[in-house]
This record gives C-alpha cells, sequence and structure tokens, in this order.
C-alpha cells in the first residue's frame, strides 16, 4: 500500500495582505490580466513577418487554470493581438478576452456588464499606464516587480516576480488563498492533475 504525505501549504502572505486580496466586498469573482510585461517579460520579438512569438510561463499558465478551479474568472484585456497570445490564450481554456484594446477601460467594462461583475468584486495586474484605469477601480491592484514605477505605486501589491518569470502566478497564489481555495487546490493535486496544458 502506497502512503501518500499529507503535504500543509509552504507558501505564506502577510494576514494582512490577504485580507485586502479579498476585495472591498469581501471575496472577488474575476481576474483582469494583461500579457505583455505581465504573462510575458514585456519584449516583444518582431520580425519582416511581424510580431513572430512570445515567451511565457509554464508556472502562470497553472496559476490562471487553478484561478479558474478557485472560482475566481481570469479575464484578459491586452493592447496587443497576436497568434501567439491568442493561441496561449486559447490552450489555457480562458474564455473572457479582449485583444488590441487601445483604451483598456473601455474594452474591459462590456465584460465585465456582460459577467454582471462590479469593478470591487475584481482584481487587477498590470505593468504600465495603459492599466491604470483598470487597476484604479479595482477591488485588488498588482504590478509585477518590474513594472513602471507609476503602476507599481497604484498597486494594492507587488510580486517579487517579475512579468514572464511567475508575476501572474504570485498573484493568482495570493488571490486564492485569500478566497480560502489554496490548500483544496493544492490537496487535490495530490491524487490527479488536471491534464491540460499549462
Amino acid at each position: 500500500m502506497t502512503v501518500v504525505r499529507e503535504l500543509q501549504p509552504s507558501l505564506r502572505f502577510d494576514p494582512e495582505l490577504l485580507l485586502l486580496a479579498q476585495g472591498p466586498a469581501g471575496g472577488l469573482k474575476a481576474a483582469i490580466f494583461d500579457v505583455d510585461g505581465v504573462l510575458t517579460d514585456g519584449r516583444i520579438y518582431i520580425s519582416e513577418r511581424g510580431e513572430d512569438f512570445k515567451a511565457f510561463s509554464t508556472l502562470d499558465g497553472h496559476g490562471l487554470k487553478l484561478l479558474a478551479q478557485g472560482g475566481i474568472l481570469p479575464i484578459v484585456v491586452t493592447g496587443r493581438d497576436s497568434p501567439a497570445v491568442r493561441r496561449r490564450v486559447a490552450d489555457l481554456g480562458l474564455t473572457h478576452a479582449v485583444y488590441g484594446a487601445k483604451d483598456k477601460l473601455a474594452a474591459a467594462q462590456p465584460v465585465l456588464d456582460q459577467l454582471g461583475l462590479r469593478w470591487e468584486a475584481v482584481a487587477v495586474i498590470g505593468d504600465d499606464w495603459p492599466d491604470l484605469p483598470l487597476m484604479v477601480r479595482a477591488g485588488f491592484a498588482c504590478a509585477p516587480a518590474q513594472a513602471h514605477a507609476e503602476t507599481r505605486a497604484a498597486a494594492h501589491y507587488v510580486t517579487q516576480a517579475e512579468g514572464g518569470h511567475g508575476a501572474a502566478r504570485e498573484f493568482c497564489d495570493l488571490l486564492l488563498m485569500a478566497a480560502g481555495q489554496y490548500a483544496r487546490l493544492l490537496r487535490g493535486h495530490l491524487d490527479t492533475l488536471d491534464g491540460g496544458t499549462h
């Protein structure tokens, strides 16, 4: 008979931060993610054929999937559009995404309206000025470590990790822990993985 060791979460966040990450209404329902500088390191590779590829973290990808399993809907709102981003969003099974959004507030608002969500029930992670209109309205705002100074100043929390290198996963872990879902999801992974693309 195989003995499975019981795992307790080793990740820790400050209790005051966890309270803040619940949002002012006491429970976040969705999280908006920028792509360049959040899900990637912000570098854009352009050849004569256009934008060829982007590098994404598997840690971040699994974090977005866990977030959905924990009852917080991931939404992508990005200022750029490329086949690489669309492929990544599709691979992760994300159903709500807006591409090529020059005005991110104008792009995000109809999505939230469709879902019946108020800004106080939404978390946002962004790295630059185009994300600020979302961040200042959100119930909880986050920025990656390498984000622009004004974006970091607008955030309730700045991740230790940089964009494209685990910042989005850190954001997801924080939201899941604040929602009381982190330990349950960790225990569930001791029995089976979800089999999806990370």
